[in-house]
């Protein structure tokens, strides 16, 4: 049996480690789901998903030549279209004042967390600084 990129098969868990799951395809085939391919969710422990011996669909993401198989759980799940453009919409090249509107304040919640964690940054170094500067050894060091 070929594993071709893009098909869906059905697999059974046959290992789990920290970075993903190892998938039994058959025919002697092995594919790894990185543990970021799972869900579309955080997953801290992977055993908190998956199990030796489930029974999962996994879409084949790639092959390489090397014979080493890369499966993604979460793209063989068929989502439904978040968003579906409808008849009665605004036309393309007219943007809506509320959008525009949204975006500024975007910004200005980025420059302020921009601003704040700038701030925050130059004062942990500082700090760091004066604690290790008089560490050092060497020419140029504190004298008491």
């Amino acid at each position: 049996m070929a594993i071709e990129v893009g098909e869906k098969v059905s697999g059974k868990v046959s290992g789990i480690t920290n970075f993903g799951a190892f998938i039994d395809l058959g025919g002697g085939k092995t594919g790894l789901v990185h543990i970021s391919e799972i869900s579309d969710d955080f997953i801290k422990d992977i055993h908190d998903v998956l199990k030796v011996g489930d029974q999962v669909t996994v879409k084949v993401v790639s092959v390489g030549n090397d014979g080493k198989i890369g499966l993604s759980i979460r793209k063989a799940v068929d989502h439904p279209q978040k968003e579906r453009h409808n008849s009665h919409e605004r036309p393309q090249g007219r943007k809506s004042p509320k959008k525009s509107f949204q975006n500024t304040n975007k910004k200005q919640d980025f420059d302020s967390l921009m601003t704040s964690f700038i701030k925050d940054s130059d004062e942990r170094l500082s700090s760091l600084r004066r604690n290790t500067e008089g560490k050092r050894g060497g020419r140029g060091g504190r004298r008491n």
